[in-house]
């Protein structure tokens, strides 16, 4: 049986993430620059055949694998669906608020003085979780169990599904902050995390019924993408 293995990458910049916004359920489109760099990353996976892909259905992480698709010449083209189940995590009434204001917020509820406070300890994924359950006066945030289990349950029957038809390579399309709480549900060891860069790749690999964490948050496909558009120009 083919080696199970998972490109997992976060969506193209957009407009709210270039405002410093905080974006979780709500959508804003990628911007130029993001749509470029998107762009430059479908040129590093041009000749990467897989088998089956899958985004968030988030329109950023759509338009991100559209744009990634998009430039892939492997042959056949891989069947495309989308899954809820990997959202970003709904940020409840503090969607569309600035970045600092939402990190500004989340420590106070958990008793620390500053952001920088709070990121010195071990905080958890669970802590920050009930931390937005009670900031969320409008009571839209998802419990952590219930994150747990969406992200989980949404990676683990995509590689699950591969693996069964006999493995290759899959791709997704998420987002930050759900990638690096996949990246902690798969490793405890691995850190809360806000430093994954849009287009960036997170490489896994599994085999029957366990995920091996192979890369984090690379940005090599875009760069070398960017070497083949410079080298197409001249």
């Amino acid at each position: 049986m083919t080696t199970t293995e998972l490109y997992v990458i976060r969506h193209g910049k957009t407009m709210f993430n270039a405002l410093q916004r905080a974006q979780g359920w709500c959508d804003t489109p990628l911007t130029s620059k993001g749509a470029q760099d998107i762009h430059y990353l479908g040129l590093g996976l041009r000749d990467t055949q897989f088998v089956e892909a899958i985004s968030s259905d988030s329109g950023r992480a759509i338009e991100t694998m559209r744009l990634v698709l998009g430039e892939n010449r492997a042959k056949p083209k891989p069947p495309y669906s989308v899954d809820s189940r990997l959202r970003e995590w709904c940020w409840g009434s503090l969607e569309g608020g600035y970045d600092s204001e939402m990190w500004g917020v989340l420590p106070r509820v958990l008793d620390f003085k500053t952001s920088e406070q709070m990121w010195d300890t071990d905080i958890t994924f669970e802590d920050i979780a009930n931390a937005v359950m009670k900031a969320d006066t409008a009571h839209w945030a998802e419990p952590y169990e219930q994150i747990r289990g969406r992200v989980l349950s949404g990676i683990e029957d995509f590689a699950y599904r591969i693996e069964k038809n006999g493995g290759g390579k899959g791709i997704v399309v998420s987002h930050g902050f759900t990638i690096a709480f996949l990246l902690n549900l798969l490793d405890p060891n691995q850190p809360v995390r806000v430093d994954l860069q849009n287009g960036s790749v997170t490489r896994l690999s599994y085999h029957d019924g366990d995920f091996t964490i192979e890369e984090i948050g690379s940005t090599a496909f875009i760069e070398a993408g960017r070497e083949i558009s410079t080298n197409l120009l001249s």
